[in-house]
């Protein structure tokens, strides 16, 4: 009998012991990518900075503004540089 119940003892310390360790994993797991979304909101905010400073008109910065939610970065990216080149090409 006692040692069925040291059995039960230890099947259950087993128990929480895994559970902690799954619990530290999605904890670090959930830091890991809250650090990301912070990331990805510094890198919006710094490109929304950029596209008020690059374009001249509110409709450029209304495209821009598209191209960045429906395509994303690197397509936004490549319609500032074309506004800017089209920008020195006129002065």
């Amino acid at each position: 009998m006692t040692f069925t119940l040291d059995n039960r003892t230890q099947n259950k310390e087993s128990s929480l012991t895994k559970a902690l360790r799954q619990i530290q994993e999605l904890n670090s797991k959930i830091q890991e990518l809250e650090q990301l979304h912070q990331d990805y909101v510094q890198k919006q905010q710094n490109l929304i900075s950029t596209i008020a400073e690059i374009c001249v008109s509110p409709m450029q910065e209304i495209q821009a503004l598209r191209i960045l939610i429906y395509r994303g970065e690197g397509e936004c990216r490549r319609y500032l540089r074309s506004v800017l080149v089209k920008q020195r090409q006129t002065s």
